[in-house]
């Protein structure tokens, strides 16, 4: 986010001051820099748009400055596109003829290169730095259980964090390698390895703590000025999920960070009710063409225009949920997993769940209260028990409102068995642990781009192939 915003800071600067430049060299006027960087608030918001939702600020997918120069054509080219439907639809923003002593064509494209010749070294300067690993902040880990296998590969494959693992200390086998790591020695030493290897973060994450844990060592260390991690927050951190094997009922108990705001709650409930009833409005048609295409499936493809399911939603309140029918009617008992349904899918189903349209008539859940527009999940009654028995914490999901997407959604597809399920309960878990507006917004940002792009029909096993 802060890459994000700073290079916005830097599209629009250079724009604007390009435009300006190029209509009055030499002059300055309130009244023209005004509308110069009005024109450059709206170019500027299209290409950084355009550039989210071609990935250009994840660098899991963008991890070289090849990657980015690859995208940023094609980004530019879907920036030009909605530039041309602001102008389209808001005439006022476009720069006129004559505005600023230039024509329009000569000011988009000086603000073109301005940009380009601001970004491209922006972004170089960037890659270089994380190629040449500078500014890395030096790592110790204590401790090579499960949490900390967890840590190394996400620091492996997120190296624009900075973190440089400079080894592992630890009893069991307090030698050799772990992970390509070196192993340091005990942690009856760790005093001794601290001052060998002057680590600015240490991150605890001892699958046993008891009478095991350095106290005295780690305590003078934060005296010091390093930094002391628990192993579970820097997953948390790092991932965007909870680790809830590792998860103790202390950490939850003594957590700040479950309290929800008053503020937050409301913020999205009102936020649900007014997109929801917007929703039902602005796409009417499309319930209509959907409706129109489903009747007219052939053969046993017919049956019912709605799916109706019954859910478990807030405090575990029961409530029918619809959806429309994306599959053949079955005859007797089926399994909830999809991939044990997919050959009931119908060709219009199919096509309804890869861009998420089956979702729409959700939104009479939630103008009825049984749901927001954000938050996971509701599952059917039928899996409580395999869930609650299978999942640890499962029941905390019923805290929230389930919603018609969330941040296990964004992150993972559908689940097709448990392990997949308790994948996707560890997003569950950590958004609401860290519900807020901002956060729902993300989401809501993250969904228009998996819809965009046609990605929500893939299962939690192909999000996973696709990330590797």
């Amino acid at each position: 986010m802060t890459r994000l915003l700073l290079e916005a800071a830097l599209i629009w600067v250079s724009a604007g001051a390009a435009i300006y430049a190029w209509a009055q060299p030499g002059y300055f006027g309130f009244a023209l820099v005004l509308s110069a960087f009005k024109h450059a608030t709206v170019l500027s918001f299209c290409c950084i748009v355009s550039f989210y939702y071609n990935d250009l600020y994840d660098y899991r997918v963008v991890r070289t400055f090849r990657d980015f120069a690859s995208r940023l054509l094609q980004s530019f080219g879907v920036a030009f596109v909605l530039l041309a439907a602001c102008y389209a639809f808001l005439p006022a923003v476009k720069i006129p003829s004559g505005a600023l002593g230039i024509s329009p064509s000569g000011a988009f494209g000086i603000s073109l290169m301005a940009m380009v010749g601001v970004l491209v070294p922006f972004r170089a300067l960037g890659y270089t730095l994380m190629r040449r690993r500078l500014f890395l902040e030096r790592v110790l880990m204590i401790g090579r259980g499960p949490i900390a296998e967890k840590i190394l590969r996400e620091v492996e494959a997120r190296p624009h964090f900075g973190y440089e693992i400079v080894g592992v200390a630890d009893d069991a086998n307090a030698s050799g390698t772990h992970h390509g790591y070196p192993v340091l020695g005990p942690l009856t030493g760790l005093r001794e390895i601290i001052a060998q290897t002057r680590p600015n973060r240490i991150i605890v994450a001892l699958s046993e703590r008891r009478a095991r844990l350095p106290v005295r060592q780690l305590v003078d260390a934060r005296v010091n000025g390093c930094i002391v991690e628990d192993g579970v927050d820097t997953y948390e951190r790092l991932s965007g999920k909870i680790a809830i094997e590792s998860l103790t009922p202390s950490n939850l108990i003594f957590s700040r960070d479950f309290k929800k705001s008053r503020l937050d709650l409301a913020a999205g409930r009102v936020t649900s009710l007014v997109v929801a009833v917007l929703g039902l409005i602005v796409f009417a048609p499309i319930f209509a063409l959907i409706a129109l295409l489903l009747k007219l499936q052939p053969g046993d493809a017919r049956g019912p225009l709605f799916f109706v399911q019954e859910r478990l939603g807030l405090q575990g309140k029961r409530f029918k949920l619809i959806k429309f029918r994306t599959m053949r009617v079955a005859n007797g008992p089926t399994s909830e997993w999809v991939h044990d349904n997919s050959e009931r899918i119908t060709w219009i189903g199919g096509w309804l769940r890869k861009f998420r349209l089956d979702e729409l008539p959700q939104f009479i859940n939630v103008i009825r209260g049984d749901m927001n527009l954000v938050g996971p999940r509701p599952h059917p009654v039928s899996n409580f028990e395999l869930f609650g028995e299978g999942i640890p914490y499962y029941s905390l999901r019923s805290a929230v409102r389930p919603g018609i997407t969330g941040w296990a959604q964004i992150r993972l597809g559908y689940a097709n068995n448990l392990e997949e399920e308790t994948e996707k309960m560890r997003y569950d878990l950590y958004y609401i642990k860290h519900l807020s507006f901002w956060l729902d917004v993300r989401i809501l940002f993250d969904t228009v781009k998996i819809v965009m792009f046609g990605q929500g029909s893939q299962s939690v096993g192909a999000y996973r192939d696709a990330a590797a």
